[in-house]
């Protein structure tokens, strides 16, 4: 009976439109309040995605387009569609670059990414386009309020990138494959520098080349770290471990590891 009662009125329609698919225009404020409603009094996220990209499709030159635009990006954030929030995102960048909300819009993006980053045993590409995307906020909209919260991002993502690298490099060091430990350990030490990971890549490095007999570097790679970090644990076991060795801290400043920090200013 239901069934029937929800026909009888659309037959009725066809009766004045050839078209029995045809849809009445809605207004676009209308769609863009609905999707509001949606989004703030139900927090249907999915709902909401779905009416303001009604209205961007309908109206796809209008003010409420563009509005809506962002609004869709945002909801499917919300709602964990991350893939529609950087499409629609890009999107509203790409069409609308000089909007005050273009860097909003980029950094949804980055949020999206970053949401998505695996632990350090996985694949790290979404932890590289969240930086990608944030170093986007903090280059073309440096007056933006957002960019504080790109920088913290980005330093946590790369915190992300160097935790894989001493992971691997902990796996090699359990092999006894110094060199393949060495080549993990190096690349924290130039390339992440301001990441927590640094103190104790800087203590591997002086437990492998220790383990290799080439204790130059095992003193650099110690006195670095007690330089910097002189309140490390890191450094105590560094410190211990040379002294194990009938060495000390002891820095080399034609080494890699020196060159690297006072290329930073840290050295």
């Amino acid at each position: 009976m239901a069934l029937a009662l929800v026909a009888a009125p659309l037959m009725g329609c066809s009766l004045f439109h050839k078209d029995a698919d045809y849809v009445p225009d809605t207004p676009a404020d209308r769609l863009y309040n609905e999707g509001l409603f949606l989004l703030n009094d139900k927090q249907d996220y999915k709902a909401a995605a779905k009416k303001f990209d009604q209205v961007d499709r309908e109206n796809p030159y209008s003010d409420w387009a563009r509005k809506a635009l962002l609004m869709n990006a945002y909801s499917n954030y919300q709602a964990g569609q991350y893939d529609d929030c950087i499409n629609a995102a890009k999107r509203y960048v790409t069409l609308h670059p000089a909007s005050p909300d273009a860097a909003y819009a980029q950094y949804l993006i980055g949020s999206s990414y970053y949401d998505q980053i695996l632990d350090v045993s996985r694949d790290q590409e979404r932890a590289q386009k969240a930086i990608g995307a944030f170093e986007e906020v903090v280059h073309k909209y440096p007056d933006s309020e957002y960019v504080l919260a790109a920088k913290k991002k980005i330093e946590m993502a790369r915190d992300q990138l160097a935790g894989q690298e001493m992971a691997i490099g902990r796996f090699y060091l359990q092999k006894r494959d110094f060199l393949g430990a060495i080549n993990r350990f190096k690349v924290v030490v130039t390339q992440y520098q301001t990441t927590r990971e640094v103190e104790e890549a800087l203590e591997r490095l002086t437990e492998a080349y220790v383990a290799l007999g080439i204790i130059d570097e095992a003193q650099t790679a110690a006195a670095v770290l007690g330089h910097n970090f002189p309140d490390s644990p890191w450094y105590k076991d560094a410190y211990n471990l040379l002294k194990g060795a009938g060495g000390a801290p002891n820095e080399n400043k034609a080494s890699w590891i020196s060159r690297a920090f006072r290329k930073l200013g840290m050295g």
